[in-house]
């Protein structure tokens, strides 16, 4: 087994049971790419066990540190089964399941999503992709599905020194199912591609975020809905099931509003109470404003702005322009719905853009409630950096 060995100081991390090992923290050794390494204090001391990355700043990611366990098919069997046990106690009403979340599940780099009988996989790091048949043999075997389609083509994968890969890795003795599946999500119908759709084919995390917006929309009396960045319309469905009369999507992807519009008759509404608009948000937001368009009801739900916190500044700025927007769009008593998906934005920052937006816009709201994503997406006590998704209820006064 090869020793990575951290300098002085840089263990406290792993003794906190954080599962990164930055390169700057390396001070000797080597391994190969997805390699299990030692990895030991600069006298000695055991710390954990980790998948090493040659190519990545993030050199290690931490596999235990118990300096008894073995790294092989065992633990990653037990690691999906305590995984997919959790997530069969929160009584998820959907059968669109995040059942793998990376380090948050003790399996760093590997995402997991069900959707019916179907399984889509990113595997993201080096130590995960070396594992990779023995983790899909126990994906299947823990689950009990046939088919599992590997969704690989994340930017990060360059950096871990891996190539894009995309297809089926795994599928039933009958032959390769269609990749289109239709999922349930709080009585509603959605429909997705695992092979062409975002990450691995939806946005499971909004999933208690949606039922929430079709609450409030409804206990508000809220009537007319603009979904920002509306992907294929998740939160636009939940616009009209919480009794909207007319919702607006806008996104820049032609193929996701075809979606979004056909999610709106897939679950019984007519389809002129919907509008899908093609267009970059920032200037649909304006072009709203010159018009004097104003909506009781606006999501905010954009891409990463910041990866990383280096892009934190230029990101700032992003945010707090479409919400300086939004705000000045919404009508008194209207609801605003704010996200930022940037690990680079913690939730204390994104509020402060929030409120600083505000100030801009001379708007004033009440803070209602803070979101986060469903908790089949955990964060855990050793692993803050899990809590990428936050977000705001506002209510304009």
């Amino acid at each position: 087994m090869k020793t990575i060995t951290v300098r002085d100081g840089k263990e406290r991390s792993l003794l906190r049971r954080h599962p990164w090992v930055f390169q700057g923290s390396v001070a000797k050794g080597k391994a190969d790419l997805g390699e299990t390494v030692r990895v030991e204090s600069h006298d000695g001391r055991f710390l954990a066990w980790g998948a090493y990355s040659p190519n990545s700043q993030l050199r290690v990611r931490a596999w235990s540190f118990d300096e008894a366990e073995r790294i092989d098919a065992a633990l990653f069997t037990r690691r999906i089964e305590a995984a997919l046990a959790l997530r069969g106690r929160l009584g998820i009403d959907s059968d669109g399941v995040r059942l793998i979340h990376g380090e948050a599940d003790g399996l760093p780099g590997l995402v997991v999503d069900r959707y019916g009988d179907l399984l889509s996989a990113q595997f993201l790091s080096a130590g995960i992709d070396r594992f990779k048949q023995v983790i899909a043999d126990a994906l299947l075997a823990a689950t009990g599905c046939q088919a599992l389609y590997e969704r690989s083509d994340a930017a990060v994968r360059q950096m871990e020194g891996l190539e894009q890969v995309t297809g089926w890795l795994r599928t039933p003795a009958s032959g390769a199912p269609a990749t289109e599946v239709t999922i349930r999500e709080h009585g509603w119908r959605l429909t997705l591609d695992v092979a062409e759709g975002h990450k691995t084919g939806y946005y499971l995390d909004q999933r208690d975020n949606r039922k929430l917006f079709a609450d409030l929309v409804r206990q508000m009396g809220l009537k007319t809905a603009l979904n920002c960045y509306s992907y294929t319309g998740g939160f636009s469905v939940a616009a009209l099931a919480g009794g909207a009369e007319h919702v607006t999507s806008v996104d820049s992807s032609a193929p996701a509003l075809a979606r979004a519009s056909a999610h709106v008759t897939l679950n019984g509404f007519e389809a002129d109470r919907h509008t899908a608009l093609d267009a970059d948000v920032n200037g649909a937001l304006r072009q709203f404003l010159a018009e004097d368009r104003r909506f009781d009801a606006i999501v905010l739900d954009p891409p990463k702005f910041a990866p990383s916190a280096a892009h934190a500044d230029r990101a700032s700025r992003a945010y707090k322009d479409i919400n300086r927007l939004a705000l000045k769009l919404l009508n008194p008593g209207g609801l605003l719905m704010t996200y930022s998906c940037s690990g680079g934005i913690g939730a204390e920052l994104f509020q402060k853009i929030v409120a600083g937006a505000g100030m801009d816009a001379q708007v004033d709201g009440y803070l209602v409630k803070r979101l986060e994503a469903s908790p089949d997406h955990p964060t855990t006590l050793y692993y803050p950096e899990g809590e990428y998704l936050k977000g705001l209820a506002i209510v304009r006064r």
